[in-house]
């Protein structure tokens, strides 16, 4: 093993959790109280959206507004009628979503275990390149990675076979020679497999931590 390949969002860096800390402040200042059910209608939304942006249907931008035009309705609020006035709307969730950014306890020394095995380090994520590399910064763990490869900057994302290539490729290395690792077992373990890397799939779940993933632990 030479290199290895985490995800960002639930593997790294808690996504879920900020997002939900984040939306219910931000409804809270709306004048919302933030249900269970708000709150679920929302990741779908997210969902949807986003896959919409990875596809190339939105851009980024694009795919944040499209959250705002299905979830506005839902909280009985008006739909804004310019981009930029959506942009506003969409800036005091971005804010309390930001406020919240925080890495798992275990990713800190997940990535030193690796980085003691004299492993490079690579981040592959669907995602913007401007806030998944600010996310990274932010949570303090930029300083222990060797390459971020996202979907904008790669214009592919998993589980295109390219994008671990790609990865790999960046990292110097060969296919054969890297680990990958993240919460998503479709786009980090069976594809990253298919494109001949070994996977590990991370599951919090059941208590799994990620530096028992990283040990081999799991």
């Amino acid at each position: 093993m030479k290199a290895i390949i985490f995800d960002l969002d639930n593997t790294l860096f808690d996504h879920t959790g900020c997002a939900v800390r984040g939306l219910r402040s931000w409804l809270t200042e709306l004048g919302i109280t933030p249900t269970d059910e708000l709150i679920a209608e929302w990741f779908v939304i997210e969902e949807d959206q986003f896959n919409r942006f990875l596809s190339g249907e939105l851009t980024h931008q694009g795919q944040r507004r499209g959250r705002l035009r299905t979830f506005l309705p839902v909280l009985g609020r008006p739909v804004p009628s310019t981009d930029a006035e959506l942009d506003e709307v969409f800036t005091g969730y971005l804010q309390q979503y930001q406020a919240n950014w925080i890495a798992y306890p275990d990713a800190r020394p997940a990535l030193e275990v690796a980085r003691g095995n004299g492993w490079r380090i690579g981040v592959l994520t669907n995602g913007s390149t401007k806030q998944q590399n600010a996310k990274l910064a932010a949570i303090g763990l930029a300083d222990l990675i060797d390459v971020v490869c996202t979907s904008e900057s790669l214009g592919v994302s998993k589980p295109a076979p390219e994008a671990y290539l790609r990865t790999c490729e960046a990292l110097g290395v060969e296919p054969a020679d890297v680990l990958m690792i993240g919460d998503n077992l479709e786009l980090d373990v069976l594809g990253a497999q298919a494109a001949g890397l070994a996977a590990r799939h991370l599951d919090r779940a059941i208590g799994m931590t990620l530096t028992q993933v990283v040990s081999g632990r799991q």
